[in-house]
C-alpha cells in the first residue's frame, strides 16, 4: 500500500469504532493537557517570584540580621544565644564603602492610622530618601522623605495610594495632618499605585523617617538593610565591604547575612524551575496511562477484527504492512489527541490567568514539545505489541476466527 491508502484504511478503521476511538484521543489528550497546565502553573509561579525580587530594584545587597548557615539556623542559636540586631549605625557605617551608592534602612511596624473619624491598621515602614530611587517607587503627589540627618526624627509620612482615598476620600491629603498610633504626621506625598512587591503593598504602606518609626514602636532594631551598589560589577566588592563594615562594628563577628539580589533571585529561579519540570514529569504519567489503554483497545480491536486481517494476508499482504496499518491508526489516535490536548492545555493556562492575573502563567516552550512528542512517542510504542500480534496471525485461521 502506499502511503495515502495506509491513512485511508486508519481513518475508515478509527470511524467504524468512534467510540473507542474518542475515549483513546480523549485520554491522550488529557495527558497532554494535564503537562502543559501544571508546567505553565509552575513556570508562572517561577516568574512571579523572580519579578518579585526585580521589583526591589537594581544592583542590591540585602542585609538580614543573623548569620544564616547551610542548616538554616545560626551557630549561636544552638548555645541560647540570639543574633545581634541590625541598628541605623550599621547602615550608616556601610555609607564608607566606595563601592556603594545608596543604603536604605528599614524599620517595619504595625500601628492605627486615623484622620478624623476614619481610621484603619495601616503597615508602618521606616526609612530614608534613597528608598526612593533604590525601589524605583514614583511619586503621584507631593514629595517623598527629603535628604536630612537619618537620626533625626520628623513628623512627616508619606502614603500608599490606598490609605489616602480610604482616609482622606476626596480631600487632598498633602498638607494634612494623620495620625499614627499617639504621634501626628503631616502628609507631605502620595506613592503612585504600585501593588504588591515581595508581600509588602505599597499602596497600603505610609512611610516615615526612619528615627521616627524607631520613636514611634519604642525600638532601635533595623528588618533589613538595602545597599546599591554603584554598578554591577561593583556588586561583588559593595558585598565584601559591607560584611567587613558590619563585623568591624559588631566585635568581629559575622552575624548578618549578606547576599546580592541576583543570587536571591538565581537560587529560587533554580529551585521553581525543577519544580516545574518535577511537576511536568508528574503529569506525564497520565500519557504513560493514555499509551496503557490505547494498547489495551488495540488489542481488543485486534480480537475483534481477525477477518480482517486474515483476508489482507490471504490477499498477499506482508507481516510489515499489518503492523503499519496498526501503527498508522496509533499514530494518528496519538496525534489528533495531542493537538486537542495542546488546545486544551492552551485554553486551561489562559483561564487561570484571567483568574489569577498577578500570576504569569505561561507554557514553556519545551513543555508544549515535549508533551507533543512525548504523546506520540507513547502511542506508538505502546501499539508494538498489537501490530505484533495482528501481524503473526495465520490468514487460514484469522479467516475461520480461530
Amino acid at each position: 500500500m502506499i502511503v495515502r491508502d495506509v491513512i485511508d484504511f486508519a481513518t475508515r478503521s478509527l470511524n467504524s469504532a468512534r467510540s473507542r476511538s474518542f475515549l483513546m484521543m480523549l485520554a491522550m489528550s488529557i495527558g497532554v493537557a494535564s503537562v502543559l497546565i501544571l508546567t505553565a502553573l509552575g513556570e508562572g509561579a517561577r516568574r512571579y517570584v523572580v519579578n518579585q525580587f526585580s521589583s526591589l530594584g537594581t544592583n542590591l545587597v540585602i542585609v538580614f540580621p543573623g548569620r544564616s548557615e547551610t542548616a538554616g539556623i545560626s551557630p549561636g542559636m544552638l548555645l541560647g544565644q540570639t543574633p545581634r540586631d541590625l541598628v541605623l549605625e550599621d547602615a550608616l557605617a556601610i555609607k564608607r564603602s566606595s563601592a556603594v551608592m545608596r543604603v536604605a534602612p528599614l524599620a517595619i511596624g504595625g500601628t492605627q492610622a486615623a484622620n478624623g473619624a476614619r481610621n484603619r491598621e495601616v503597615v508602618v515602614l521606616g526609612s530614608t530618601a534613597d528608598l526612593l530611587p533604590i525601589r524605583h517607587m514614583e511619586m503621584a503627589q507631593g514629595q517623598f522623605l527629603p535628604q536630612m540627618d537619618e537620626t533625626t526624627a520628623a513628623p512627616m509620612v508619606v502614603i500608599g495610594s490606598k490609605i489616602r482615598q480610604e482616609l482622606f476620600g476626596v480631600d487632598n491629603a498633602v498638607g494634612n495632618w494623620l495620625k499614627l498610633g499617639d504621634r501626628k504626621f503631616r502628609v507631605i506625598g502620595i506613592l503612585s499605585s504600585q501593588g504588591e512587591s515581595m508581600g509588602m503593598n505599597s499602596d497600603e504602606m505610609v512611610i516615615i523617617p526612619v528615627t521616627s518609626a524607631h520613636q514611634l514602636f519604642n525600638t532601635q532594631n533595623l528588618l533589613r538593610i538595602l545597599v546599591e551598589a554603584k554598578n554591577r560589577e561593583l556588586i561583588p566588592r559593595a558585598l565584601k565591604d559591607t560584611e567587613d563594615i558590619i563585623a568591624a562594628r559588631h566585635g568581629g563577628e559575622k552575624d548578618v547575612t549578606v547576599v546580592t539580589q541576583d543570587a536571591v533571585i538565581a537560587t529560587f529561579d533554580r529551585i521553581l524551575g525543577a519544580l516545574t519540570m518535577a511537576v511536568g514529569g508528574i503529569a506525564a504519567i497520565s500519557l504513560a496511562v493514555a499509551g496503557v489503554l490505547i494498547m489495551n483497545v488495540m488489542l481488543i480491536a485486534v480480537s475483534q477484527r481477525t477477518q480482517e486481517i486474515g483476508l489482507l494476508k490471504a490477499l498477499g499482504a506482508p507481516p510489515a504492512e499489518i503492523r503499519r496499518l496498526f501503527f498508522a491508526e496509533a499514530v494518528m489516535l496519538s496525534l489528533i489527541g495531542s493537538v486537542i490536548g495542546l488546545i486544551m492545555g492552551e485554553a486551561g493556562s489562559f483561564i487561570i490567568g484571567k483568574v489569577y492575573p498577578t500570576l504569569p502563567v505561561t507554557t514553556p516552550l519545551w513543555a508544549v514539545v515535549a508533551a507533543f512528542v512525548t504523546a506520540l512517542v507513547t502511542g506508538i510504542a505502546f501499539s508494538v505489541w498489537p501490530a505484533r500480534r495482528a501481524a503473526e496471525l495465520d490468514p487460514v485461521l484469522a479467516l475461520a476466527r480461530r
